[in-house]
């Protein structure tokens, strides 16, 4: 099982963005699959704790059925980047399917975050993370005007066969300098979430590190 991405995958696409180069005591927290009731909140105040910043990849479906969740992203100050509307698995889609599918979850962050009281539309447009890791060349082609951002370490919160402490042991051993970490606000990976994201964050809080929102640019 490995917690930190094969460095073949960065060689192989050099254009998506694995990690941030940093020389400073960063790390990257990325949340995927959300905005969900009980887990997100449950992110939410743990960054609260550790004055943490994060960004979330927002599913567009879940963004319309729970778009006070989110506007509660937005205004506590963490980034927003689109993850689809219906979480596509892009090898299973043709290019023009998934592009729409895309620009559907953009409108969705658009339409939400313009009525929240804190940001414009800069602070949603721009980032993408595809579900699942899995895309096309073609359709890394045809989302050029995104930021597609991968990840340096996966935490595999979501998956039930791996025991919590080894999912939190895994995850802070495979962590450098300016990685990009991926957890899930999701009900799937709550049992895992619960218990190491506490323990990840006070981890590396209490060796100095900061938690950073990846730069929009």
């Amino acid at each position: 099982m490995f917690f930190r991405t094969p460095f073949f995958l960065p060689w192989l696409y050099p254009n998506l963005l694995w990690r941030i180069p940093t020389h400073e005591k960063e790390i990257f927290l990325t949340f995927d699959d959300g905005p969900v009731p009980g887990p997100t909140e449950f992110v939410l105040r743990e960054l609260r704790k550790f004055n943490a910043q994060a960004t979330f990849f927002c599913i567009g479906d879940n963004v319309s059925k729970h778009p006070w969740i989110f506007r509660q992203i937005i205004e506590q100050g963490h980034s927003i980047g689109n993850h689809t509307f219906n979480h596509l698995k892009g090898w299973s889609y043709t290019v023009q399917d998934y592009q729409e599918n895309v620009s559907r979850c953009k409108s969705e962050l658009i339409r939400q975050g313009l009525t929240s009281q804190s940001t414009g539309v800069s602070k949603i447009d721009g980032l993408f993370r595809p579900p699942y890791g899995r895309i096309k060349r073609s359709q890394i082609k045809a989302l050029q005007d995104y930021h597609i951002v991968m990840w340096d370490v996966l935490s595999h919160d979501y998956a039930k066969e791996i025991p919590r402490k080894r999912c939190l042991q895994g995850s802070i051993r495979s962590v450098r300098q300016g990685s990009i970490v991926v957890f899930h606000d999701s009900l799937k990976a709550e049992k895992n979430l619960t218990y190491v994201l506490p323990r990840f964050l006070d981890h590396f809080a209490q060796r100095g590190y900061s938690f950073k929102t990846i730069p929009n640019t």
